[in-house]
């Protein structure tokens, strides 16, 4: 079981079918008083246990909960490191980024629900990462919902000015801005019709990077509104394969990764990570190379 803390505290109460009012009680029967409101909180990534009490509470609740020793207690190490704020998205209004978006109008507009993505980043031979591709469905949150608008992160010696945006499925590429300096880039995927309110729509594009990045070796997703499901998966090829590789995850897009697991690939040179319920942050997936 891997993920934000949040996450996985919340996986664990599902998967062993206690209410939190039981959980509550098996605290109390161990001289801890913990109430509804806080386990709530921190399951659903509200609120953070700090107090001495909620992190002797955090230690019960592995045993209670029949999971591994430090499967919650240490998710909360490093927590000083990235500061948690679920309650938002990643800040779009800062960096390099935010000069793009400030550029297009209603680019930070709630206009989608998305239910699934799926992320795949093609490492070639040359250990760039050279092909993503996206693949999302997602539900109008109004009526004449005809775009969203896409961002891409380019890893330092990225030439962002040869990263080409290609349309696959069921969208076509309007406006698109470049930031050279910060490597970034946003971009318009019209939909070709506009959507009724509760109407789905299913979109597939790619992203074509010729740069080889081995600089930073990173495939990461930031969430700038509440998801679904999300897939993330880095395809290896034959001759470029990492010696390490693991996951991690980010409170924000400018502060530091938290590590979470080491990951092996499977027999088709893959690794994946997958989470649900997103409400903000950053997941990604990070590999070394072989000296």
């Amino acid at each position: 079981m891997s993920g934000p803390f949040h996450l996985v505290l919340r996986t664990a109460i599902r998967e062993r079918g206690l209410p939190l009012d039981r959980l509550r009680s098996r605290l109390a029967e161990r001289g801890i008083q913990i109430g509804l409101a806080s386990l709530s909180d921190w399951q659903h990534g509200r609120a953070w246990p700090r107090r001495p009490n909620s992190l002797r509470a955090i230690a019960v609740l592995e045993e209670i909960l029949e999971l591994p020793r430090h499967a919650l207690t240490g998710l909360l190490v490093s927590h000083h490191l990235t500061p948690f704020r679920p309650q938002q998205g990643v800040d779009e209004y800062h960096g390099p980024m935010g000069e793009l978006l400030d550029a297009l109008p209603g680019s930070r507009d709630w206009t989608l629900d998305v239910i699934t993505s799926e992320h795949v980043a093609h490492v070639d031979a040359h250990r760039g990462r050279s092909r993503i591709t996206v693949r999302r469905l997602a539900r109008a949150r109004r009526d004449d919902v005809d775009r969203v608008v896409m961002r891409y992160f380019g890893a330092p010696g990225s030439a962002i000015d040869r990263v080409r945006v290609v349309p696959v499925r069921n969208c076509a590429v309007g406006r698109l801005l470049r930031h050279p300096e910060g490597r970034v880039l946003a971009a318009e995927l019209l939909f070709g019709q506009r959507l009724r309110a509760g109407e789905t729509w299913v979109w597939e594009y790619e992203l074509h990077d010729p740069t080889p990045c081995e600089a930073e070796n990173d495939f990461a997703h930031a969430f700038r509104r509440p998801e679904g499901t999300c897939l993330m998966e880095v395809r290896f090829h034959p001759d470029a394969l990492p010696a390490r590789v693991h996951d991690y995850f980010r409170a924000d897009l400018y502060v530091a990764k938290h590590r979470l697991n080491e990951l092996s690939a499977n027999a088709h040179h893959a690794v994946h990570v997958t989470r649900s319920g997103m409400t903000s942050g950053v997941i990604g997936i990070s590999w070394e190379w072989p000296d």
